[in-house]
């Protein structure tokens, strides 16, 4: 496992009687882009609570960069670089888009001052919303705000970013401004994994391809070869081609 930046192993979530997790493995090596697709209730968003420690695994580990971290809370994780993202943006209403900002890289990078003031510019421009840094976060539309909730995560500084569903509500050409965000990032050096049910955007962006269903890994490996598998058309596309 120490190669790989982040790792999920073996990782059960039970609510009561409910497996939402079974067992799931999946390693993500620092610098890529791993995408995670599967029909609703496969348990991916709630895998991404498990590893950014948002919620508390029922069984398995979570190791990053070869050390378990099964225990830590999501502050710590996000101190030591895990970020993610929310299916629903929800920035704070009543401060400005450079304030909510300045949250993120004082609690969830522990920076003050001068060096927490630096990293929020920094993480407005890296995402274009550097010339919106005065204005109400109330005023932004749904792809800035998107563009607001990016830029949150990295302002703590993150070496792996989780993305769930950001593309989601976006028109087709404020589809394409994300992707090309998102690429961007990742041509920087930083790792992604992305859950998303707009395909071609995801598929612009990723290396790997993970498919879930029914709180397991169906399949994974290159996209193209997930993609035809006829066990993903049938979990995630409705049945495979005749």
């Amino acid at each position: 496992m120490t190669m790989d930046l982040l790792a999920g192993h073996r990782i059960v979530k039970r609510f009561g009687c409910l497996d939402v997790l079974r067992g799931v493995d999946v390693t993500i090596r620092r610098g890529e882009a791993l995408g995670v697709v599967g029909p609703n209730g496969a348990g991916k968003t709630t895998l991404f609570g498990v590893l950014a420690g948002t919620l508390p695994a029922s069984e398995g580990q979570v190791f990053m960069e070869g050390r378990d971290i099964t225990a830590w809370p999501a502050a710590s994780r996000c101190r030591h670089g895990i970020a993610r993202t929310h299916q629903v943006p929800r920035p704070f209403l009543g401060m400005s888009v450079l304030e909510n900002t300045l949250v993120a890289a004082q609690h969830g990078a522990s920076l003050r001052g001068a060096a927490a003031d630096r990293q929020a510019h920094q993480a407005l421009d890296r995402v274009g919303l550097g010339p919106m840094a005065g204005r109400p976060a109330a005023t932004l539309g749904l792809l800035d705000r998107k563009r607001l909730e990016l830029a949150r995560t990295l302002a703590t500084g993150p070496t792996v970013l989780l993305l769930d569903e950001i593309g989601g509500g976006l028109t087709e050409g404020e589809l394409a401004q994300l992707v090309t965000l998102i690429r961007a990032l990742r041509d920087d050096g930083l790792t992604i994994v992305w859950i998303e049910h707009v395909l071609h955007a995801l598929l612009r962006v990723i290396d790997r391809l993970v498919c879930m269903d029914a709180g397991a890994v169906l399949a994974e490996g290159a996209p193209a070869d997930v993609m035809a598998d006829p066990r993903v058309m049938r979990a995630y596309l409705g049945g495979a081609p005749t």
